[in-house]
């Protein structure tokens, strides 16, 4: 890797974004061309760079065209004709929630553009941009990915449009959807390519997803390496679960049924009279396929062509180091595991050693590694231990409604990898940022000393989500004595390392199932407990989640029970200043509440009262400004910093020390 002054790497480390930047490298045509959403950073975290480098490791020529201006197919010119194919993806987050709050309002910063700003990607970007690139280069494949095409891959409810939408090969008209992640898939699909194979052969390939034309037959297709009976599964047609109801719910419990890539069988599903076809997941990436992925030449940085303008994402990532990918927790909001899969796939101690010790020797670095984890911060190596029934098991989570007893939950590794990580020269301190699985670190004493004493650095944030049972069951998270037993362990391990530090806990409001009731419980234990979150966390109902069906029909898809869900907005509201009940301008919409279900027991001036019994001089203000029509869009109090203040709770011997802001997650 060439380098610049005080330590940067040259423009020459980089994957090239110009055509001119392709010619310095020797190369008159480029084999593929990323087209992202995404500013080019080039660290592992972001997905253009590590399928790019990943594909220059298998010897393919890329290059990236990081938020082209797609009101004309020119910028999809820039890089000349690939001579394989047009790989597109809206980055790294979904681009709908990039773009817009839980209320649909626009945001106001994007964190993957340069200098937070906004306008750099269009709305649905894998659409749009497909459709350029088919524009710019006709007969080039265009292969879609990444998270937006992941959740899309069949008909599925769109939350901003309030509508159920066709499969994004629909839409897009791309010629495949890799979906999940892409390591595995997009190198068979180059290789294949290059071996002269038409698009339409690469069918067979796990992990992808496909439209046959109207007249074409549904190939016969097997996957032997899959521990399944060799059914096709046929989901209900989009024009049956375009109204939602059973239909929708039918196909919600038949698809996450079939998303293991062990014992998954292919799905189709029929769209007027062509049929979406979704084969088996691709097989996780062992040890070393996880090495190889992790340990190759990345600069860390963004490209120079955004001197100046940081990148927000960049800057909180930076100096993070991910150890491990999937989720086996299963929450019904998440969709970590319909991309990332459920099965733990984690790199060896000595590669994250390895990426630790270029990390101490950049001269850039400060010595603090923010975060060392990934989607969950301590299931590092942890797995089934009977293989013979993980090939079997079609359990959506391994740790709801409680623990399985086959699932490895050993904290040994984990333990070790941070001590060791700890004496890297050049690396003076090593934080945990991702989340802690409470249920599964209440297991390991040990776990909860290593990580009190050196790795928190006096908050640590956590994701409860609720109080009330039947909310948590519905979440498939575990009941709140799992966070109160885990809040006592931290607190004596926290006290035998000599520290005062303190939990930052996440909820949800108007999640499917919360009503009034279940958020006057949350308020009640956030009171009890002297818990101030200072952001709410709405629900936002992301493509093909199970909490997302219960939201749009009223059914949860695993018992087809009804579920009760706050929609309007002014529901919303109070689910959100109940939760910040200690906000003076939330006073009217909490006392409201609190009449109206009966607890006026918690207003007045009592240690156990929500809200005082007068209304406070920052509620008649604001209730001013609303009759003058002074707060425009405004509805609610809505603090700019994430997380939880701690303060003093109504029980004796409650401190209030640590009221410290945190940082969102």
């Amino acid at each position: 890797m060439s380098h610049g002054r005080c330590g940067a790497p040259a423009i020459d480390a980089f994957l090239p974004t110009t055509a001119a930047e392709a010619r310095a490298r020797g190369w008159d045509e480029l084999d593929v061309v990323f087209v992202t959403g995404d500013a080019y950073v080039d660290h592992p975290s972001f997905a253009m760079a590590l399928l790019g480098r990943v594909l220059e490791a298998a010897g393919f020529r890329v290059g990236i065209l990081p938020q082209p201006d797609w009101h004309s197919a020119e910028s999809f010119r820039a890089l000349g004709r690939p001579r394989l194919f047009f790989a597109v993806s809206a980055g790294n987050m979904d681009s709908m929630i990039n773009h817009y709050t839980a209320n649909r309002k626009r945001r106001n910063d994007d964190a993957y553009s340069p200098g937070g700003r906004i306008g750099l990607r269009p709305d649905r970007p894998t659409n749009v941009y497909c459709q350029r690139c088919r524009e710019a280069f006709p007969g080039v494949p265009v292969i879609a990915g990444g998270v937006e095409a992941s959740l899309r891959r069949i008909a599925h409810y769109d939350y901003w449009a309030d509508q159920v939408r066709p499969s994004i090969l629909v839409s897009s008209k791309a010629d495949l959807v890799a979906f999940g992640m892409g390591e595995s898939v997009i190198v068979r699909i180059a290789e294949r390519l290059r071996a002269g194979e038409p698009v339409a052969a690469l069918r067979d390939l796990r992990g992808v997803a496909y439209l046959l034309g109207a007249r074409e037959e549904l190939p016969d297709h097997r996957w032997p390496d899959a521990s399944n009976d060799g059914r096709t599964v046929e989901l209900p047609a989009f024009e049956d679960v375009v109204a939602g109801g059973l239909p929708f719910a039918r196909m919600t419990k038949l698809l996450h049924d079939e998303t293991g890539p062990l014992n998954g069988r292919r799905l189709v599903q029929q769209h007027g009279d062509r049929m979406v076809v979704v084969n088996p997941p691709s097989m996780p990436l062992d040890e070393r396929d996880m090495d190889r992925v992790y340990d190759l030449a990345y600069t860390r940085r963004p490209h120079p062509r955004y001197a100046g303008e940081p990148i927000p994402a960049h800057a909180m990532i930076k100096d993070s180091v991910t150890i491990m990918r999937g989720c086996f927790g299963g929450c019904t909001f998440c969709s970590i595991t319909m991309h990332q899969g459920r099965i733990i796939q984690s790199r060896s101690k000595e590669s994250v050693l390895g990426e630790l010790r270029k990390l101490g020797a950049d001269p850039e670095f400060k010595g603090h590694v923010s975060d060392i984890g990934g989607p969950t911060a301590n299931m590092y190596r942890m797995r089934c231990t009977r293989p013979d029934v993980e090939k079997l098991c079609r359990r959506l989570s391994c740790v709801h409604p409680t623990i399985c007893k086959l699932l490895g939950t050993d904290h040994g590794p984990l333990i070790e990898l941070m001590r060791e990580a700890r004496q890297v020269p050049g690396i003076r301190s090593v934080k945990v940022a991702s989340g802690i699985r409470m249920d599964l670190a209440s297991r390991s004493d040990e776990y909860l000393d290593e990580l009190a004493a050196h790795h928190v650095g006096g908050h640590l944030k956590v994701a409860p989500e609720h109080v009330s049972e039947r909310v948590l069951g519905l979440m498939k998270k575990p009941v709140n004595n799992s966070f109160e037993e885990f809040e006592q362990r931290f607190r004596a391990a926290s006290q035998r390392a000599g520290k005062e530090q303190y939990l930052v806990p996440y909820f949800i409001a108007s999640h499917p199932g919360s009503g009034v009731a279940e958020m006057i419980e949350l308020a009640v234990f956030l009171k009890q407990r002297g818990y101030r979150p200072r952001q709410v966390q709405d629900f936002i109902p992301a493509p093909m989640d199970i909490a997302t069906c219960m939201y749009f029909t009223g059914l949860d898809p695993l018992t087809m029970q009804p579920v009760d869900t706050a929609k309007k907005l002014k529901d919303r509201i109070v689910q959100r200043a109940l939760m910040q009940f200690f906000e003076p301008a939330n006073w009217f919409v909490v006392r409201k509440a609190l009449l109206d279900a009966g607890r006026g027991d918690l207003i007045g001036d009592g240690p156990q009262c929500l809200i005082p019994a007068r209304a406070p001089k920052e509620a008649l203000e604001r209730r001013r400004k609303e009759a003058a029509g002074e707060l425009g869009d405004a509805t609610h109090v809505h603090a700019e910093d994430a997380g939880t203040e701690r303060s003093v709770g109504y029980r004796p011997g409650r401190k209030g020390a640590g009221r410290r802001r945190r940082g969102g997650r």
